[in-house]
């Protein structure tokens, strides 16, 4: 039996006389990976802060499973570029414990060799890795994920996206994606919601790429529905940076 992690009811939000949001639902269960989509300023990022309790809506409610643990990758990093903050004090900050841990959370996203590094010094596509793993320290019931594979390449993007179905399958947490990726994400969801404000159409990958209410929105012009279900076979493994491997490496 599956397990409710969050529910989302009726929410709406409206901000400078703008709705941002209109009565939108939304269920995440365990074990399930839930992709969010839609264009620029559909109010995706939003809807994720209401269900991670950084904001409060208008109308509607946000139940989440009492003793929820939530693990959250933001879609960008701020902080002072003067700071002196090294990737391993900065996992720190976020979840004290064993180094160990520390060390074992960035090999597992791969950047272990990272770990002495200053964070002002990361590239885009190491900084999304680090953010990864440092949501990842959490233990999460609950993977929340705006905009993961910002500044990886394709290849990249295809090693995180596997990633993330390792960490579902192994620990049967829930995953919510935020993402414009739809070549390679939808290939790794179960459940697609399209939101534009609301919740245009929602469903199995199959299904939302077919449906008009998506194809209005990307079919023309946009990603070609056949690309969106796309599926990455072959016979060797890619590193999170893209790197082509027959092996995975060894751990420090």
């Amino acid at each position: 039996m599956t397990q409710t992690l969050v529910s989302a009811r009726g929410l709406g939000l409206t901000l400078g006389g703008q709705v941002v949001l209109n009565d939108v639902s939304l269920t995440l269960e365990a074990g399930r990976i839930t992709t969010l989509i839609g264009p620029n300023g559909a109010g995706k990022s939003t809807l994720a802060r209401l269900i991670l309790g950084l904001a409060a809506a208008d109308r509607g409610h946000v139940e989440r499973r009492p003793g929820l643990r939530i693990g959250y990758m933001p879609q960008h990093l701020h902080l002072d570029e003067s700071l002196p903050l090294t990737v391993d004090r900065f996992l720190w900050l976020g979840s004290p414990g064993h180094t160990r841990e520390r060390r074992a959370a960035l090999a597992r996203t791969g950047v272990e060799h990272l770990r002495q590094r200053p964070v002002r010094l990361l590239s885009g596509g190491e900084t999304q890795r680090v953010l990864l793993a440092r949501a990842l320290l959490r233990k999460p019931d609950l993977l929340v994920l705006d905009e993961p594979a910002q500044g990886v390449d394709v290849a990249g993007q295809d090693a995180l996206y596997a990633l993330l179905d390792e960490v579902r399958n192994e620990t049967g947490c829930g995953i919510l994606l935020i993402s414009h990726d739809l070549h390679l994400v939808m290939a790794r969801t179960d459940q697609v919601v399209c939101l534009h404000h609301h919740v245009c159409c929602f469903g199995t990958p199959e299904s939302v790429v077919q449906d008009p209410a998506y194809l209005q929105l990307f079919g023309a012009g946009g990603i070609a529905p056949h690309m969106a279900v796309y599926t990455h076979d072959h016979d060797h493994d890619h590193g999170l940076s893209g790197d082509v491997h027959d092996e995975e490496p060894p751990h420090a």
